[in-house]
């Protein structure tokens, strides 16, 4: 099936052959008849599955050409990064339409954007925040919307942005269609679900627990950070093989620890993002990323989810995630649009159980690669390393011989829990 098989209107199917895509994915395939019928929809799908232009191409050919001054459409996403992604997006769609898409965020002044609201737009994409602040000012309506998405909504959730949620959608008029899309199926996106939605019919592409079948998955043991770092060095030393990486951590700390200690050998190579990181950093990294300019980019889980580039050739787990999930998430940004890529994990002691119910999750065991023999293993241990060892220490100390009543109702309480 190719997207002129899908009733797309001309001047959308002309950009996107422009643009190079023929072949719709599966969750746009699937999504388009739901979201042109009028029903709200949720929309379960894995980040790089082509979501964003599964709920953008039927919201434009709604739209069809500008009018009036109030939104007509509204798009809600967790992070700046992605405002702009969404925005991108719609520019490639609209080359042959009036439509006038805008996007706000936080971090920037919002005296400029207001005036940009007011000037007037057909589609707004917004953070929940910003979103709120301007409407609270009395500069946005919402009387015209007659679509809204929310797009990232477990992100949204996990960043406490439930109550700007709730206050947008009792903002908005009833009649109106609510699209909802989500990595994940959690209790939170269904208790949202059944607060503001209606009837709506749910499109799964891939079982939350899926990983992408072209990714390689490896990892490594490692004791400490430090020789995850020198270790990172080692592995990136090849240009020719990692040609496109993705480092992620779980902190702003050792994500400014890793670029630091890169930027002795390519400076001029690396982009970082997160949270504490200005707009304009943010947004000029991700974009030297993006044309090429940088081989290199470490990213927190908050700055990066969502984040859809191309051609990611290795995504590297500096840190294993808390959350099980958030490793399928991770290393989906590699292996895109059926191209194979490679993702490598660097797991210390402490980090063990983690890993051990990420491989519960995927249904499959990782494959462990010996370390490289010119490794120089650090036997330093930063201070965070070292509460968490004492504790691990602490936690594997020998139980009494027999273990006595208390052991056994311990057992027994403990069955069936995970580590």
């Amino acid at each position: 099936m190719e997207f002129k098989d899908l009733k797309i209107s001309k001047q959308i199917l002309n950009a996107l052959d422009e643009a190079g895509f023929e072949i719709p994915t599966p969750v746009q395939v699937e999504a388009f008849p739901v979201i042109r019928s009028g029903k709200d929809m949720i929309g379960i799908a894995q980040t790089g599955t082509g979501k964003t232009l599964a709920y953008l191409i039927p919201i434009l050919m709604k739209l069809h050409y500008a009018q009036g001054k109030y939104p007509r459409a509204i798009v809600i996403v967790p992070t700046r990064e992605l405002v702009v992604q969404v925005c991108e997006s719609v520019e490639l769609l609209t080359a042959y339409m009036d439509i006038r898409c805008l996007g706000i965020y936080g971090g920037t002044n919002i005296r400029t954007q207001q005036d940009a609201v007011y000037e007037g737009c057909d589609l707004l994409v917004a953070t929940p925040g910003r979103f709120m602040d301007i409407y609270m000012n009395g500069i946005i309506r919402t009387t015209s919307v007659k679509t809204v998405v929310i797009d990232e909504a477990d992100r949204l959730m996990d960043l406490g942005f439930i109550p700007q949620l709730r206050s947008i959608l009792e903002v908005i008029p009833e009649k109106h269609q609510t699209l909802l899309f989500s990595a994940t199926f959690s209790d939170t996106v269904i208790a949202l679900a059944e607060e503001f939605m209606v009837a709506p019919e749910k499109v799964e592409i891939a079982p939350q627990a899926t990983t992408v079948d072209t990714v390689v998955q490896y990892r490594y043991d490692v004791p400490n950070i430090m020789t995850k770092i020198n270790l990172l060095k080692l592995l990136l030393a090849d240009k020719e093989v990692y040609t496109r990486v993705m480092i992620f951590t779980e902190s702003k700390k050792n994500a400014d620890r890793i670029t630091d200690k890169l930027a002795d050998f390519w400076k001029d190579e690396l982009s970082v993002i997160h949270s504490n990181k200005a707009q304009n950093t943010r947004l000029n990294a991700l974009k030297a990323f993006r044309e090429g300019r940088a081989r290199i980019m470490v990213a927190s889980d908050v700055a990066a989810r969502g984040l859809d580039i191309q051609d990611v050739s290795h995504v590297i787990n500096f840190d294993i995630p808390t959350l099980a999930e958030e490793y399928v998430h991770r290393i989906g940004r590699t292996a895109r649009a059926g191209k194979e890529g490679t993702a490598i994990s660097l797991v210390a002691p402490r980090e063990e159980d983690r890993f051990t119910d990420i491989e519960r999750l995927i249904g499959q065991s990782v494959e462990m690669l010996p370390l490289p023999q010119k490794l120089e293993i650090s036997d330093i241990l930063l201070e965070e390393e070292k509460v968490v060892t004492a504790n691990i220490v602490y936690q594997k100390k020998p139980r009494p011989k027999g273990g006595g009543a208390f052991h056994q109702k311990s057992a027994k309480n403990n069955k069936g829990k995970k580590k």
